[in-house]
């Protein structure tokens, strides 16, 4: 204890210099956990940075011109698309009176009738070019444009129609529009709408060339754009050909005829080239005798014509074909941001 009294200075400063070597060692020790702490974080970063590296699209600066480059042709062929379409594009869907859409349509429906009954086509009874609820009704003033719009589609498809060589147009259905009943459209705010569709049913039959031609004819009916959403093709013969749809007949004589039963005498010897026992003459004498005065041989007769003739059962049937579109109508063109 007399040391520790004698070298109070030499004890302090110990006790000094030992309490600063543990807080050094402390704070060393932490370090040491800050800095591998660091050291992961840097390596995760510096890994996702270099994965990011190898991307295709990493934000250098050939790689930002590039995708802005892209995105400005993206919207230069986005505004040819638009004005590829703008024919297809009402300008203006001006309302009428209901009056004159009347007119209009009865004018419209005189000459579909007039061109269906002269190529042939037979129409329903109570046809009237899908628009039936006018036929004694006035329409919406405030639906009359896209109602003359749709008109002048339906014009342009029955006019096809009865150019395609159709037999008989069984139904024309058109779907109401919101229009008629004094509402709007609202399209779905959860999509970009380009265009309005106005659906549309045609039941037709006809021979298969007729539904060929009028399915062709729909992606030409300017300035009108039509899409098929589906189509059903069905043969009017349900039940397949029998045996009692083929007639049979002798093309020469006009009717049945079955062919006569050939005669097989003496088939065993004529058929080889040697005459029989009983027709095989005494001697050579006799026989030139028995030929001289044997009659002339007549002329072979012709041969029954045999043929038969038979009918055609398979191509000659119809289809019926049921359609059902959109007829698109294109909204204004959008600007793009």
């Amino acid at each position: 204890m007399t040391w520790f009294k004698d070298n109070k200075f030499l004890v302090t400063l110990s006790g000094i210099t030992l309490l600063g070597v543990i807080g050094l060692a402390v704070f060393a020790m932490n370090g040491a956990s800050r800095y591998e702490a660091a050291k992961d974080e840097f390596d995760l970063a510096a890994s996702e940075a270099s994965s990011y590296e190898r991307q295709p699209l990493y934000p250098r600066d050939t790689n930002r011109d590039a995708k802005n480059k892209a995105i400005e042709d993206y919207k230069s062929s986005l505004d040819e698309l638009q004005q590829a379409f703008s024919s297809c594009r009402p300008a203006n869907l001006e309302n009428i009176s209901p009056q004159a859409f009347t007119d209009r349509l009865k004018k419209v429906n005189d000459e579909l009738t007039t061109a269906f009954k002269e190529a042939g086509v037979e129409l329903p009874e109570e046809f009237f070019s899908g628009f039936e609820r006018y036929r004694t009704t006035l329409a919406n003033n405030q639906a009359t444009g896209i109602l003359s719009y749709q008109l002048d589609a339906v014009r342009s498809m029955m006019l096809a129609l009865a150019k395609s060589g159709a037999s008989g147009l069984r139904n024309l259905y058109r779907s109401p529009l919101p229009e008629e009943a004094g509402s709007e459209w609202k399209p779905d705010d959860k999509q970009v709408h380009v265009a309005r569709p106005l659906p549309f049913e045609i039941t037709f039959v006809g021979p298969e060339k007729s539904a060929r031609e009028f399915l062709s004819s729909l992606s030409a009916t300017d300035p009108h754009f039509v899409v098929i959403r589906t189509m059903r093709i069905a043969n009017t013969k349900q039940k397949p050909p029998m045996s009692s749809d083929a007639e049979f007949g002798n093309s020469a004589a006009g009717g049945a005829a079955a062919p006569e039963a050939a005669a097989f005498d003496n088939i065993f010897g004529e058929a080889f080239g040697e005459p029989t026992p009983e027709t095989k003459p005494a001697t050579e004498a006799d026989a030139e005798a028995e030929a001289q005065d044997a009659p002339p041989p007549s002329p072979p007769a012709p041969p029954a014509d045999s043929s038969r003739i038979l009918a055609q059962v398979l191509g000659n049937e119809e289809v019926q074909v049921f359609l059902r579109l959109d007829l698109m109508m294109f909204l204004p063109a959008k600007k793009l941001p």
